[in-house]
């Protein structure tokens, strides 16, 4: 896992993006947010344990399943999976430690 500082790669209204093997966050006062680093950590097991590529095309079909049905981006977001599975266990920071095998299922 490698932490980058790349402001102007992350969106608007978002401060961190993970693509394996990196974080990339918004700012270097982030590398302290001990919630944020552990988030984009659950998202870096969820991409290994389907082999990267096929992470990204379930979130991106979750997510665009998500903005038909709630029609607003926020919500979209906040309902992926993936995305359910790392706001719920941010703040664990022991939780990679026992996590189980594709975790996220549970919140489908």
């Amino acid at each position: 896992m490698m932490i980058l500082v790349l402001k102007y790669l992350i969106p608007k209204g978002y401060i961190g993006l993970t693509v394996f093997p990196f974080i990339f966050i918004k700012n270097g006062g982030l590398k302290t947010n001990t919630s944020l680093i552990n988030h984009e950590k659950i998202h870096l097991q969820q991409q290994l344990e389907l082999l990267i590529i096929p992470f990204f095309i379930l979130y991106g079909l979750d997510f665009i399943i998500g903005l038909i049905y709630y029609r607003n981006w926020h919500l979209a977001y906040k309902n992926i999976i993936f995305e359910r599975e790392a706001y719920a266990k941010e703040k664990d920071l022991d939780y990679l430690k026992s996590r189980p095998f594709w975790a996220f299922s549970k919140y489908v």
